[in-house]
């Protein structure tokens, strides 16, 4: 009689006792294993976690230190500062497998989506060409690779009756993942996919959406964000990212643009966090850069590291003691000391100070 259907050659455990026994020791450890992932959590010992981690690879640098393999990131800055020419340009830097000088790229050369809701397909055409003045066109168009796959909005698209417009954007990005087989995704921008994410209830869900996309199909996910009116004589830090902390708490890395005050061509990029390598480009040691366009590519070209402080304004006494008038009178106006802050780009507490401050001389 066959004890075990499955090992046809095995009828008598005494013959070959070792195979037997690792045969119950694998079935044992496929209940076990059946028995830690019920429920919502996976429960291992923290050596089972690190014998897990072993048979995976060590992340890639997708754009050297600011953004790896797996991970959720964000570039943030102010309106017009080049987030999305960066972007275009990390995005054709993998298309092709081809490193951008002064950033380390380690993964290979693969399929990239572009989810571009901030230009029409007129505007991106004015980066990257060159414009015959005399004939009023654009000719000698950049020659990106078919790897690059830009998305729009279709203008023509019917939205289905019972589906509202997030749900239906969210089955629609999720469908060209599927269809393309991309591992990367840049989104430009975020609030594209959720409006409101000044609160933590609107930014959970969606981070949630970007994570469980996330584990589902493997993905590096890069999201562009806009930061409000900031004070520019203070170093960019996680606070000025716009919307709710929750978006800095869930994601893995994040990245910022500044604008030099030395020079108003001049930009830096700073790490604001880390997960797979130590804070290298910090206020201390950010990437100076110029936007330039040599002949058909509007891009970000490396020129040296330097210190934040060396880009920031300084403030005199008198700038200062205009910006507390000017934040006093809005008091006046009925602003609510947050919405002061935010115009200033201060805190809340920095303003509370100058009302003090005001009050007691009076």
């Amino acid at each position: 009689m066959k004890l075990n259907p499955v090992f046809d050659d095995l009828n008598d455990p005494l013959e070959q006792p070792e195979v037997w026994i690792n045969h119950i020791e694998e079935l044992e450890q496929k209940r076990k294993e059946a028995e830690q992932n019920k429920g919502l959590f996976k429960v291992k010992t923290a050596n089972e976690w690190l014998e897990l981690a072993k048979t995976s690879p060590i992340p890639e640098m997708l754009f050297g230190e600011f953004w790896h393999e797996g991970e959720i990131s964000i570039l943030f800055s102010d309106s017009n500062l080049g987030k999305s020419i960066l972007s275009v340009q990390i995005a054709d830097s993998l298309s092709k497998g081809q490193q951008i000088p002064g950033f380390k790229l380690e993964a290979k050369k693969q399929p990239v989506l572009y989810f571009d809701f901030e230009l029409s397909a007129k505007q991106f055409e004015v980066r990257y060409s060159i414009k015959n003045e005399a004939k009023k066109v654009f000719e000698q168009h950049y020659s990106f690779d078919d790897n690059f796959k830009r998305i729009e909005i279709n203008p023509d698209a019917e939205i289905p009756t019972k589906s509202t417009f997030e749900n239906y954007l969210n089955q629609s990005l999720e469908q060209s993942i599927i269809e393309t087989g991309a591992k990367i995704l840049i989104i430009d921008n975020i609030t594209y996919l959720k409006n409101e994410t000044e609160q933590a209830k609107h930014a959970l869900p969606l981070m949630r959406y970007l994570k469980d996309l996330k584990s589902k199909y493997g993905l590096s996910i890069l999201a562009l964000a806009h930061t409000p009116k900031r004070d520019l004589s203070r170093p960019i830090t996680q606070n000025d990212l716009g919307g709710s902390k929750m978006l800095y708490n869930f994601i893995d890395s994040c990245f910022a643009i500044g604008q030099s005050n030395t020079d108003k061509s001049l930009r830096y990029i700073k790490q604001i966090k880390a997960r797979n390598t130590a804070m290298i480009y910090d206020t201390e040691n950010v990437i100076v850069c110029q936007i330039d366009k040599a002949y058909n590519f509007l891009a970000f070209e490396f020129i040296d590291f330097g210190a934040e402080r060396e880009h920031l304004k300084q403030l005199t006494e008198k700038d200062h003691e205009s910006k507390i008038s000017e934040a006093l009178e809005l008091k006046k106006q009925g602003l609510s000391n947050v919405q002061i802050a935010k115009q200033f780009g201060v805190s809340e507490g920095a303003v509370r100070k100058w009302i003090k401050k005001d009050s007691e001389n009076e």
